[in-house]
């Protein structure tokens, strides 16, 4: 059954006000998570710097910590709830071959992000943070060590978006292939530079420090061949 303008209109406005809906419940739930959050954000550093405190800088910042906090559950929640209004406003108008091509994009990218995001936390985090301890720690001049609680939380959720990000990759070069915008053949001819501009990449998206950016690159590059598994061959 076709539908008018006015009712594709409708339908989406409903769409709509139902992740709204969603997303105020959901940030309603994660103002009370959001302690909890802010103790488990805070493990891998404590994890490698037993003895270490925490700064508040600002009368302010433990409700400014939890509010973002709270938008952050709320975001990361809903994300999965938008995502299937998009495909269910979608998917009517959409053919067979492009409904098989496009739901598993819709499905995987929320679990590479996840899984990219937890790489970051229980792989790169203790070694980071172990890093920029000892360094602060061997400083040549008397220093007290007291890192902001508002700035370690803005860096190190920063971090897991980048990451998140970053294991998007191979969505985005079978997408584009699929889309025939990208041949599989040309990819495989400019592998070497590829490689080189994920080295390039993770040097400016990680700290500064040849570890974080060796663990950023190495799945990327592990992510790039499985990319190009799964391209479609050249006519």
């Amino acid at each position: 059954m076709k539908m008018t303008m006015m009712q594709h209109f409708a339908e989406l406005r409903r769409r709509v006000l139902w992740a709204l809906l969603f997303f105020t419940i959901s940030f309603g739930a994660g103002w009370f998570i959001a302690p909890f959050l802010q103790n488990f954000l805070t493990k891998p550093l404590m994890s490698v710097w037993p003895s270490g405190q925490m700064l508040y800088t600002g009368l302010a910042d433990g409700v400014l910590i939890q509010f973002s906090l709270a938008t952050l559950v709320a975001i990361l929640v809903t994300i999965p709830v938008l995502l299937w209004h998009i495909w269910a406003f979608i998917a009517p108008g959409l053919h067979n071959k492009e409904k098989k091509f496009i739901l598993p994009i819709l499905f995987l990218s929320p679990i590479l992000f996840l899984t990219g995001a937890a790489f970051a936390f229980y792989i790169l985090f203790p070694v980071v943070f172990k890093f920029f301890v000892e360094i602060n720690q061997s400083a040549s001049v008397p220093s007290v060590l007291l890192p902001a609680v508002k700035d370690y939380l803005s860096f190190s959720i920063g971090l897991l978006k980048i990451f998140g990000i970053a294991f998007q990759m191979p969505l985005i070069l079978v997408l584009l292939n699929r889309l025939s915008i990208l041949q599989r053949s040309r990819v495989v001819k400019f592998r070497r530079y590829a490689m080189v501009f994920i080295f390039v990449i993770s040097a400016i998206l990680t700290p500064p420090d040849i570890v974080s950016q060796i663990l950023l690159a190495l799945p990327m590059l592990v992510l790039f061949e499985i990319s190009i598994l799964f391209m479609k061959k050249d006519a």
